[in-house]
């Protein structure tokens, strides 16, 4: 009887512990996860920056914040196999105000333009918003399973200005209409760099922000834009 019991009892431990590992290995398969070896980074951005108006004429004084916003989705396209190395190609919106002294009048077709006294205004702004296509080489540190990496993204960017405004506040009232001098093909070269969440942006256009026709006392305004600011990209 006591042999009969003792056989029992080895048999039913051995079926626990069979029974054990087989569930064990059941909950190790349920929780690996599998490596996404063809992994995408980085296609979603927004930013925020400020603009430096360079190649201004000398009595132009930046006032105010010039600010940048900007938003938009980038196709990252691996070209190794780590896919930590490729090329970025997107579409963006972009909002950028430019304040100054600068204040411009509009008769009919013909805008004039001219440096402001301070006692003469309130507020004087060139306001921009654009389309825009960026293409990027990207380099990072990052692999499939690491989601905080450094990363160095270079490249230009070409924009379509689809609304381009001045706008004068002074303590008569405000002026704003749409001015035809804002060029609407801009274009510049751009840097991303950082590391996780926090990249600074680059900047700086290749042709001028007005067309040449825009002068003050005969001299062309050849302004050019600088702008500095932040990248946050998302997934």
């Amino acid at each position: 009887m006591i042999q009969l019991f003792y056989k029992i009892s080895i048999f039913s431990l051995s079926m626990l512990c069979s029974c054990f590992v087989l569930g064990q290995s059941g909950t190790d398969s349920i929780q690996a996860q599998p490596v996404d070896s063809y992994y995408l980074e980085d296609q979603f951005y927004v930013g925020v920056g400020y603009n430096v108006l360079l190649n201004s004429p000398d009595a132009l004084d930046q006032r105010n914040l010039s600010y940048n916003l900007q938003l938009g989705f980038i196709k990252d396209i691996p070209l190794n196999k780590r896919r930590n190395f490729g090329l970025g190609v997107g579409l963006g919106y972009a909002a950028n105000s430019y304040y100054s002294n600068m204040g411009v009048t509009e008769d009919g077709d013909v805008r004039a333009y001219q440096i402001l006294d301070d006692e003469n205004f309130n507020r004087s702004k060139l306001e921009t918003h654009a389309i825009e296509f960026p293409l990027e080489v990207r380099w990072r540190t990052s692999t499939a399973t690491e989601y905080r990496f450094w990363r160095i993204y270079a490249g230009a960017k070409l924009g379509y200005v689809f609304s381009g405004r001045s706008k004068l506040v002074t303590d008569e009232g405000n002026v704003s209409f749409s001015n035809d001098d804002i060029d609407a093909l801009q274009y510049g070269l751009m840097l991303n760099f950082g590391y996780n969440t926090w990249n600074i942006h680059a900047y700086y256009s290749l042709n001028p922000l007005l067309k040449e026709r825009a002068s003050i006392a005969g001299e062309s305004i050849d302004l050019r834009v600088l702008r500095v600011g932040l990248t946050f990209y998302i997934l």
